[in-house]
């Protein structure tokens, strides 16, 4: 067990999952599913009805991962690909056929699977910037946290942040959450000319009062302290429905967000399920330090928001 998890309970993952119940799982390509975290986090998923697997990858390899966790793979479907390469390709191709739902990254490099999401040609770009969000599960915490973006856009200007907010406030709806409050973040809460951040943060927010960002109801920029403590945002006087009682964290670069959700995770001990937006499906991005609990709220973060985008735009399951 890592330092710092496994002891409090997850009440909000808890939630996320029971609220899959009666719904119906998906097919979903998991791309080289070649060693036990991986096959065990379809394991576990495909038990909870989450999803219908299709495994990508050299069968020898799937086959021998699936038996040395005795799991019984005979009745899936199962698509060989001779490298990791050609099977983040052939999952990608998967979705284009109609035949996946949703897109699962097994034992290969974040990269590789990405490479293949974002090509230009035959890849699973829409109009909308791709980006990630966590959705933390702090104990103590009221309201799950989502954090954005964390793991794909390394340092994003303004216009790719305005994506990574629209993708989050999508995702906020789509899990049935409601109208998310949004909270720009930066090293403080006031404008400052030295702090391009804090610059663009106050952008952000007229862009959503122009109705550029629609959705939600983002402050910012304001610091993480009176971000999520209403006491901190009463003590420094700030006024607004989303200091103190933000849902969801927009950070200003990849660092920052990395930071701040294994800080989270290591020191508070919180769970960070994980999702990619703004493809033409959700990707279940897991990482081979993610606990069970962790993976199994990520596919199920993944399978509510696939059935919110199919009903908002029929295609057949």
């Amino acid at each position: 067990m890592l330092p710092g998890r496994g002891a409090k309970p997850h009440p909000h993952y808890d939630a996320l999952i029971a609220r899959c119940a009666g719904v119906a799982p998906l097919a979903c390509a998991v791309v080289h599913p070649c060693d036990a975290a991986a096959m065990t986090g379809v394991a576990e998923a495909h038990r909870q009805g989450l999803i219908e697997p299709i495994l990508v990858g050299p069968p020898e390899k799937i086959r021998a991962a699936a038996a040395g966790i005795g799991f019984d793979i005979a009745g899936f479907a199962l698509v060989d690909a001779p490298h990791s390469h050609a099977a983040a390709e052939l999952g990608v191709r998967l979705v284009h056929e109609n035949r996946a739902h949703l897109l699962m990254k097994g034992s290969l490099h974040t990269d590789e699977l990405m490479g293949a999401v974002v090509a230009r040609d035959g890849g699973l770009r829409t109009e909308r910037r791709i980006s990630h969000v966590f959705i933390m599960d702090v104990p103590d915490h009221p309201r799950p946290l989502f954090i954005t973006d964390a793991a794909i856009n390394i340092a994003p200007d303004l216009a790719t942040k305005a994506d990574i907010i629209a993708n989050a406030i999508d995702l906020h709806h789509g899990l049935g959450l409601g109208i998310p409050r949004v909270a720009i973040l930066s090293a403080m809460e006031t404008v400052n000319p030295k702090l391009p951040g804090t610059i663009e943060a106050a952008a952000l927010c007229k862009m959503a009062d122009r109705g550029q960002i629609q959705g939600g109801i983002l402050d910012g920029p304001l610091a993480l302290d009176n971000a999520v403590s209403p006491e901190a945002a009463r003590i420094k006087g700030i006024r607004s429905e989303v200091a103190g009682r933000a849902q969801i964290l927009v950070v200003p670069d990849l660092e920052a967000g990395n930071m701040l959700a294994k800080n989270l995770t290591f020191l508070a001990g919180a769970d960070a399920a994980g999702i990619v937006l703004g493809a033409r499906v959700p990707i279940v991005l897991t990482s081979r330090a993610d606990s069970a609990r962790t993976r199994l709220a990520s596919t199920a973060v993944a399978l509510l928001y696939a059935r919110h985008l199919l009903q908002a735009r029929p295609v057949s399951a």
